[in-house]
């Protein structure tokens, strides 16, 4: 049996748009001789929907689609697993299952629902969907096929060491009589995550002597990055065929010669985050209705690497970078940042805010009488500029971009109605380190970021001379013990310990981690590239006092 995997890039709620990429993929697929072509999981409404599953008439249209998709596709010769959303049954406590539909012959014939639903990290599904209680091999020509959904395949003993289910629904579906894996998925990206399921669906295709086929969601919704890299795996876990990375893409493979497409991946780990940042701000800006943004250029590296990003995540002519200089901003801050525009292609206009800045301490002379300037005026003036890309946003009907790091929002280094102005946080999970090597990426033909920007010191130009390390330990310092305690959750004491830094710095920069989570909490939707990213897969209280 010749198989499409149809490497969709779905919208959250949009069933017309959804469809439309399904009846389309398909005919390509028939044309490409395929007798079946499988789509990700909930390809018809996107995933994540969250609490529009709540919705019954959601729910509806969900079911009314995909008997659309079937009776248009009739006449063909070929079926389609696609993902859905289906009614849950009684008594269970839920409204919907998350479901596979095989569409053959212009009907739906059959239906396999998830059983393992996820509760971790960026995962609430069991706040919505009820669990199949049994799953069935379903026959396709000539092949016992055990149809799962993502999680379903996540709990293979012989790659696992801490299991989170008791059941296995891929080892259930096989000692039935299954002859192939074929798991739909919507597995979003994180840093080292195209290794781990790699290498955790070529440990089932061994464990079980048997083809598996997975066909993961591609493209940005909200914070998560979905990279595609659908695959099939032959008896021995060897790749025989593979989709694009980060883009739609259909690949065929044959289930009786183990042969296919096998598409390039990215070849580095900072090329597969770049990509990442790249389709999450695309798709965020698109999907939420915008085509242009603003970005504020410091003539610092953050800036520099955000207005990259958006420059080819939606063209240089929609992007619209502003130079903000203070009376503390260097000659060489607007200079390299109209630089930097040029060399992007991207619109560069300067508005300077030291008439602002001096009419807001006039107007607070008489409240402030007897204080000393400190960070208040410093602050004042990330708030200038915060309220400047907001009014440019209003007025151009453009979304802004926030510059800021990992590394500057885990310790608080950011300004709240501020530089923490707008609408996506593209590198909020791109530590500062990492910030310059993936601009040591984008530069690694030819000079797209200034060499200026790249080599200076770090500086917020918010005082004379000030740097970040005034504030902050260096950031191959600073980043490592981040690293530990935001991502892994190690204590301080371990860190010190594996690092041989010193416990007092350590716990400074712990103690700025649980300071800053208020603001955090206000922060835009940050992109996730990393296991632990701040937004929904990392949730802190706000008032606490943390002892460990």
């Amino acid at each position: 049996m010749k198989i499409a995997l149809a490497q969709i890039n779905p919208t959250v709620g949009d069933f017309d748009g959804n469809a439309r990429k399904i009846l389309d993929f398909t005919a390509n697929a028939e044309q490409g001789g395929a007798g079946l072509v499988v789509f990700p999981e909930l390809a018809v409404c996107g995933y994540p929907p969250a609490d529009l599953l709540e919705k019954p008439a959601f729910v509806a249209r969900a079911g009314q689609i995909i008997e659309e998709i079937a009776a248009r596709t009739a006449d063909g010769k070929i079926a389609i697993i696609c993902g859905y959303v289906t009614p849950a049954h009684r008594g269970t406590g839920k409204h919907v299952m998350n479901s596979a539909a095989l569409l053959r012959n212009g009907r739906v014939e059959f239906v396999q629902s998830k059983m393992l639903l996820p509760f971790y990290d960026v995962f609430d599904e069991q706040r919505y969907f009820a669990s199949a209680q049994h799953q069935r091999l379903v026959g396709i020509a000539g092949e016992q096929v055990a149809l799962t959904i993502c999680e379903d395949a996540w709990n293979d003993k012989s790659f696992w060491e801490n299991r989170l289910y008791n059941v296995d629904p891929v080892e259930e579906l096989m000692r039935a009589g299954g002859s192939l894996v074929l798991n739909i998925s919507a597995s979003p990206y994180w840093h080292g995550k195209l290794k781990t399921r790699r290498e955790m669906l070529s440990a089932i295709a061994r464990h079980h002597c048997k083809p598996v086929i997975m066909v993961n969601q591609v493209g940005g919704n909200d914070s998560l990055v979905f990279d595609g890299s659908s695959l099939a795996l032959g008896r021995n876990g060897e790749v025989i065929a593979q989709a694009k990375s980060f883009e739609e893409d259909l690949v065929f493979v044959d289930s009786e010669s183990l042969t296919g497409d096998v598409h390039p991946q990215p070849q580095f780990e900072e090329e597969a985050i770049y990509r990442a940042l790249v389709l999450g701000t695309r798709d965020y800006v698109r999907k939420c209705g915008f085509s242009k943004v603003v970005v504020g250029l410091s003539g610092g590296i953050d800036s520099a690497l955000v207005a990259a990003i958006a420059a080819e995540a939606v063209g240089p002519e929609n992007v619209l970078t502003l130079g903000m200089p203070s009376p503390y901003s260097s000659p060489g801050s607007i200079d390299d940042s109209r630089h930097l525009a040029q060399k992007l292609g991207t619109q560069f206009e300067v508005l300077p805010i030291s008439a602002l800045f001096d009419q807001y301490n006039q107007t607070l002379a008489p409240l402030f009488a007897g204080c000393k300037p400190d960070m208040t005026e410093e602050n004042l003036q990330a708030r200038i500029r915060g309220a400047l890309l907001m009014a440019a946003s209003n007025k151009f009907n453009s979304l802004v971009l926030t510059t800021g790091n990992k590394s500057e929002m885990s310790t608080g280094y950011c300004t709240l109605y501020g530089d923490m102005v707008g609408a996506l946080a593209v590198i909020g999970d791109v530590f500062k380190t990492r910030v310059y090597a993936l601009c040591r990426y984008i530069n690694r033909e030819r000079e797209v970021l200034p060499t200026a920007i790249l080599e200076k010191p770090p500086s917020a130009e918010l005082r004379p001379d000030q740097k970040d390390t005034d504030s902050l330990p260096p950031y191959d310092v600073l980043d490592p013990i981040l690293e530990a305690y935001v991502e892994r959750y190690e204590t301080p004491e371990a860190i010190a310990k594996a690092h041989r830094f010193d416990i007092d710095l350590v716990r400074r920069v712990v103690r700025l981690v649980e300071r800053s989570e208020y603001k955090r909490q206000q922060a835009a939707p940050v992109l996730k590239v990393t296991c632990k990213a701040f937004g929904m897969g990392r949730r802190f209280p706000i008032a606490a006092r943390t002892q460990v």
